[in-house]
């Protein structure tokens, strides 16, 4: 496949306006950051479609240009639509593709054509002053619209409490949009439900509008009871050598087909994630925010059903085992309490 270089614009192309993600990459045929001036000069930095298969970030920009059509935008605008080949066949990415929000500065992926790429985007922006980062993307599985930062600064927390009182704090997976940008300004990840829902849509647009508006961030303290503020403690992948299934009894891990109904659900110990062919091998790792691996301090295999060892809060459990086998098969939480 073509290895992406960044194309660089500061006007928008005929037909953006009216292209569908899919049909997005006949008008930019690459990954593209487009520049656009605003009354306030240091910009707003927004990246859509770092997973092809979740649109809701690129339609609600779409809305937001209409919006501005005939009139000058409040601040200026820096638009990052990443990875537009997967987004044609409505993949988060294709096999031979690194996933574009795990290619940023801090990342643990070898040097390539889309690490430097992305090296070269936080660049730019620094060099622009950017004002506030905001990455948009839509869940696979049921999961409530939520905020995710990197650092617990306040100014972040009030970034995020503008989206929801929902707000997740991660420093793992490395190599995110979010955690690279925090090193500039106040940055956040908003998880805005599955693609094609017109909430997500007009919620994303509705909190970047109002970003577009801030003078600065307000500097008063989030209150605790303004919030819900969880911290992830651990990612879960499935081992490689498993196969899994949520309907093949033959299946080597048999999960459970309502696992997703347990997002951002408090569950306790005891709750069965599946069952396990094998009765003494473990067929999942989980790793903390220092990549140590933790997983019998969540899970155990008890006669062949794999339990969860302790309260904790799953978030993004998914049903799509593609994704699953690309990404991970799910986050646990425990809540912060400021």
């Amino acid at each position: 496949m073509h290895k992406p270089g960044l194309k660089q614009l500061d006007y928008l192309p005929e037909g953006l306006l009216e292209a569908t993600h899919k049909t997005l990459y006949t008008i930019l045929p690459e990954p593209t950051l487009i520049h656009l001036p605003g009354k306030q000069t240091a910009p707003l930095f927004i990246s859509v479609l770092l997973h092809g298969n979740e649109p809701t970030g690129f339609q609600a920009v779409q809305l937001l240009l209409h919006k501005y059509k005939d009139k000058p935008l409040p601040r200026s605008l820096s638009l990052f639509f990443g990875n537009i080949t997967a987004a044609r066949h409505e993949l988060r990415r294709h096999d031979d593709q690194p996933d574009y929000n795990r290619i940023w500065p801090g990342t643990e992926l070898p040097d390539c054509a889309e690490t430097e790429m992305a090296k070269e985007i936080v660049s730019i922006m620094k060099k622009r002053n950017v004002f506030v980062s905001i990455d948009v993307h839509n869940n696979t599985g049921m999961n409530p619209h939520y905020a995710c930062i990197n650092k617990l600064d306040n100014e972040f927390l009030r970034l995020a409490s503008l989206f929801g009182r929902l707000i997740v704090y991660f420093v793992r997976p490395k190599g995110v949009q979010s955690a690279a940008f925090a090193d500039l300004c106040p940055a956040v990840t908003l998880e805005c439900g599955r693609p094609g829902q017109q909430y997500g849509i007009e919620h994303v647009l509705e909190f970047i509008n109002s970003c577009l508006h801030l003078n600065e961030l307000p500097q008063h303290r989030v209150l605790a009871q303004d919030i819900d503020l969880f911290h992830t403690v651990a990612q879960v992948k499935i081992q490689e050598q498993v196969n899994f299934s949520f309907n093949q009894a033959d299946s080597g891990l048999l999960l459970n087909e309502d696992l997703e109904c347990m997002n951002f659900t408090e569950i306790s110990p005891g709750t069965v994630f599946g069952t396990s062919k094998n009765m003494s091998d473990m067929p999942l790792v989980a790793k903390d925010e220092n990549g140590i691996n933790v997983t019998d301090n969540f899970f155990s295999l008890q006669n062949g059903d794999l339990q969860i060892n302790r309260q904790t809060m799953p978030s993004m459990l998914t049903l799509d085992e593609r994704i699953i086998r690309q990404d991970c098969l799910c986050y646990l939480m425990e809540r912060i309490h400021l």
